[in-house]
C-alpha cells in the first residue's frame, strides 16, 4: 500500500492552492478607511433611521461602528436630508469619533449630491436612476441618436460632482441595482448582466474622462446567479479595458432570517472565494447590527479576516464520548471573547487529533469521563471532564494568549 512517505507518491491535498488570490485592484480611500490595493475586506452597513433625524442617526451610525462596521451609508433623499449630514458628522465627531460615511443618492440627485459631497466621504449613485428617462409606451427601440443624447445628458449631470469629488480627494461608488436598470439599457441589452455591466461602464468612463478615478463598484441582484454573473463580467471587462476598481459585493434584498443570510453567503461567498471583491454589504431586513456579524462569519470562513475565535467540531456520532453540543457551547462561552485563535472540540480519538490539526487548542475525548488537552497536535494533559473547560483557560493563559472579556455595563 502506497502511503504519503513515498517520494512517488504526490500529496494531492497539498497540489491545490489553499489561499484565495485577491484580485489586484487600486486603493480607494473613503475616510481613514481605504478600500482595495490588498487591504482587507472592508464591511459595511447602513442605517435605516431618517436622516433628518440628528439625534437618532448618530446613535445609529456609532452602534454600528462599535461592533465593526467600518463604513456606514445613510439615504439621501432630499436637500435638506443631504444638509442635515453636515450636522450628523459634526455631531458625531464630538460625541464619539470620525466615522466613514457614505450618502446615497438617487432620482435627478444632482444638486443633492452636489450638498451631500461636502459633508460625506463617498457619495453613491445609481446609474439606473440618477438622470430620468421618461418611458414611452409606443417605444420598441432607442436609436443610436437618442441613446447619445441621453449619454450626453448624464455626462452634463455627472460632470459638476466628479469634480467636486475629485478636488475634495473623495470617492464615488456607482452602484447599478439589477431592479433599476434604465429603461435605456434594458431596450439595448435586456434585463441582463450585461445590461449591468454596460450600465457602470458608462458612467465609469465618463469619470476617467474626467480624470477622477476613485471608484468603487457594485453590482448587486436579488437573485444569486443574477449577481454573481454581473460581478464576473465586470472583471472580465475591467480586465479587457485595463481597470482595476475595486468592487463592492452584495445580494440585495436578501430578505431575513436564516434564509436571508444563506442567499448572502452564496453570493458574496462565492465571489470572494474567487479573489473577486473588497468591501461587502449583507442586506437583511432586520436591524442593520445583525448584519455585521454575518459579514465577517463570511470573512472568517474564507481565511479573509481574523476577527474571532475559529471553533472546529466535529458532528458528533456513536464514537463521541460526552455531550458534544453542549461542552462546545461551554467553550465557546468561556473564549468567545478572544481573537485569532483556533479552537477544536472533538468528541473522540479516531478523528479528533487529524481533523484538528491546525487548531492552536485541542479538547478531545479520549476515554471516559476524562478529556485531553492539545496545543497544536501535541498532547499537554488529561484531565477530568468536569475540569476541561477550565484547564483549557489555564493551558490558554499560560501560553500568554489569555485576555479578560470585557465586563459590560
Amino acid at each position: 500500500m502506497q502511503t504519503l512517505d513515498n517520494p512517488n507518491v504526490t500529496n494531492t491535498a497539498a497540489a491545490f492552492e489553499t489561499t484565495i488570490h485577491r484580485r489586484k485592484t487600486r486603493p480607494v480611500k473613503v475616510g481613514e478607511i481605504t478600500i482595495g490595493g490588498g487591504n482587507p475586506v472592508v464591511v459595511q452597513s447602513m442605517i435605516n433611521e431618517d436622516t433628518l433625524d440628528i439625534d437618532g442617526s448618530v446613535a445609529a451610525i456609532r452602534r454600528l461602528h462599535e461592533i465593526g462596521c467600518e463604513i456606514v451609508r445613510v439615504t439621501v433623499p432630499s436637500m435638506a436630508h443631504a444638509k442635515a449630514l453636515a450636522e450628523i458628522k459634526q455631531k458625531l465627531t464630538q460625541s464619539y469619533q470620525t466615522v466613514p460615511l457614505v450618502a446615497d443618492v438617487h432620482h435627478n440627485g444632482m444638486k443633492i449630491a452636489l450638498e451631500v459631497a461636502k459633508h460625506v466621504d463617498k457619495v453613491r449613485i445609481n446609474p439606473g436612476l440618477y438622470v430620468f428617462e421618461k418611458p414611452k409606451s409606443d417605444r420598441t427601440e432607442y436609436s443610436p441618436t437618442e441613446f447619445a443624447e441621453i449619454g450626453n445628458k448624464i455626462r452634463e449631470t455627472l460632470e459638476p460632482l466628479v469634480i467636486s469629488l475629485r478636488e475634495q480627494g473623495k470617492a464615488m461608488r456607482i452602484g447599478v441595482n439589477h431592479g433599476s436598470l434604465s429603461e435605456r439599457m434594458l431596450f439595448t441589452y435586456g434585463d441582463t448582466p450585461e445590461g449591468m455591466v454596460e450600465s457602470a461602464l458608462e458612467f465609469i468612463k465618463i469619470c476617467e474622462s474626467l480624470d477622477f478615478r476613485n471608484l468603487v463598484i457594485s453590482l448587486k441582484a436579488s437573485r444569486v446567479p443574477v449577481m454573481i454573473a454581473a460581478y464576473r463580467l465586470m472583471v472580465q471587462k475591467m480586465n479587457e479595458l485595463g481597470m482595476e476598481y475595486p468592487l463592492h459585493l452584495g445580494v440585495t434584498e436578501a430578505g431575513d432570517g436564516e434564509y436571508g443570510r444563506i442567499k448572502s453567503t452564496a453570493g458574496i461567498g462565492t465571489l470572494l472565494a474567487a479573489g473577486i471583491g473588497d468591501t461587502i454589504r449583507v442586506s437583511l431586513t432586520e436591524a442593520p447590527e445583525k448584519e455585521i456579524p454575518v459579514c465577517y462569519s463570511i470573512l472568517q470562513a474564507l481565511g479573509l479576516r481574523k476577527t474571532m475565535v475559529e471553533y472546529v467540531a466535529c458532528p458528533s456520532c456513536g464514537r463521541t464520548l460526552f455531550n458534544l453540543e453542549e461542552v462546545l457551547h461551554k467553550v465557546r462561552e468561556a473564549t468567545k471573547h478572544l481573537t485569532g485563535l483556533d479552537i477544536a472540540v472533538m468528541g473522540c480519538i479516531v478523528n479528533g487529533p487529524g481533523e484538528m490539526a491546525d487548531a492552536d487548542y485541542g479538547y478531545v475525548g479520549k476515554q471516559p469521563g476524562y478529556i485531553s488537552l492539545y496545543r497544536g497536535r501535541e498532547e499537554i494533559k488529561k484531565v477530568p471532564e468536569d475540569q476541561g473547560v477550565a484547564e483549557l483557560i489555564d493551558l490558554i493563559k499560560s501560553d500568554d494568549r489569555w485576555v479578560e472579556p470585557e465586563i459590560s455595563d
